[in-house]
């Protein structure tokens, strides 16, 4: 089992973690042409990584807390040329193949079968993080995280180019207020309903 992870020197932090839950060895892709990319570019550095490798699964997080693209996964898997799923629940191996469930919306669920290898995109709170034990704490020091930049990849520059430019960021306008309705309660039920309907719009 290798953790892989991309951003700067912070992230050993989280690959350490990973080593001393269970992982064999931890590759960190650190390159300060990194630091801009868009998902398409994440992607195509971890792809690449990824497939130097070899893997028969490869499992992502859902979306960043950042920006939430939920792309980076889907566009590996896509790169990869291998059949992927997204917002996993549950996952079952039986002959080689894969089993996993789906979330949908409204609370529906869905199950899909693929062969390996194989990307999914994990959704956050399926499983409880196995608890790093001394003894894991202390193997993990010894165990190996790779680094790799962008010549160590031979990543084509032109994917290092981001696709996607931010124009503009800004908070939501708030545009909720409170009113208080006066006069008798059968006058201010005539008023809530009224507003209700007309300017609410709930009915």
């Amino acid at each position: 089992m290798i953790a892989l992870s991309l951003g700067p020197a912070r992230v050993q932090s989280v690959i350490k973690e990973a080593l001393a839950r269970g992982a064999d060895r931890g590759i960190h892709l650190e390159d300060p042409a990194f630091d801009k990319l868009d998902a398409f570019g994440i992607a195509s550095v971890i792809a690449d990584a990824a497939k130097a490798e070899g893997f028969d699964l490869l499992l992502t997080g859902l979306q960043s807390d950042d920006f939430g693209f939920a792309q980076t996964g889907v566009i590996s898997a896509e790169l990869l040329g291998l059949p992927h799923a997204t917002i996993v629940m549950d996952v079952e191996l039986k002959d080689g193949t894969l089993r996993v469930k789906r979330e949908l919306e409204s609370g529906f669920f869905q199950w899909v079968g693929m062969p390996l290898p194989a990307v999914l995109t994990i959704q956050s709170g399926v499983n409880t993080l196995r608890y790093a034990t001394l003894k894991g704490i202390i193997t993990a020091k010894k165990k190996e995280i790779k680094k790799l930049n962008a010549a160590a990849l031979s990543i084509d520059q032109s994917l290092l180019s981001p696709r996607m430019e931010f124009c503009r960021v800004y908070l939501p306008v708030k545009n909720k207020q409170t009113q208080f309705i006066q006069g008798t309660p059968a006058e201010i039920a005539v008023k809530l309903l009224d507003k209700l309907k007309n300017e609410a719009r709930v009915f």
